[in-house]
């Protein structure tokens, strides 16, 4: 039985430092304001600081996100955590395809993360960056493609489970 396991994160330089940017550029204005603010109401003091609270919660968001990725005798398995508590499985008996390819993040899916693509033939995307997916057609016609920084090593899994995967196609 062979397993592949796979964790990905946001990591790229362009989001942390526009992130950071972001941070400093609030954290700035909400201090330049602070002397006026100070002498307002507690509501007034909050929304002030809303901006640098919103972009201390979308980093803490983007340094927890992960996406991990399973894949065993039983099926696929995809989670993006912290917006999926549970692993979901796709099971072998419910694909008609699955193969590894090169994708486009902006213009097949508007760019990376959870993604439904405007082409009804694209279907749904979980990525993180990059431009190689795991691309599952089910049998119902539906289509999931997740990212992966390791298609080798998934290809050599993949390979493995072909026969479970081909004796389900229509």
């Amino acid at each position: 039985m062979k397993v592949f396991i796979e964790e990905q994160k946001f990591t790229q330089p362009l989001v942390i430092i526009g992130l950071a940017i972001a941070f400093i550029v609030v954290g700035i204005t909400s201090y330049n304001e602070w002397v006026t603010i100070s002498e307002g109401t507690i509501s007034k003091k909050l929304s002030s600081l809303s901006g640098l609270i919103i972009i201390l919660l979308v980093g803490l968001l983007f340094l927890k996100i992960k996406l991990k990725t399973r894949v065993d005798e039983k099926g696929i398995y995809y989670q993006y955590f912290p917006l999926h508590l549970s692993y979901k499985l796709i099971t072998w008996k419910s694909m008609s395809k699955c193969y590894t390819r090169k994708y486009d993040g902006i213009s097949e899916f508007g760019g990376w993360g959870i993604k439904f693509s405007f082409n009804i033939n694209k279907g749904k995307s979980f990525t993180t960056k990059g431009n190689i997916g795991l691309q599952i057609e089910l049998t119902n016609g539906n289509k999931i493609l997740i990212g992966t920084q390791k298609e080798e090593e998934l290809q050599r899994v993949l390979n493995s489970y072909q026969d479970k995967i081909n004796s389900h196609e229509n």
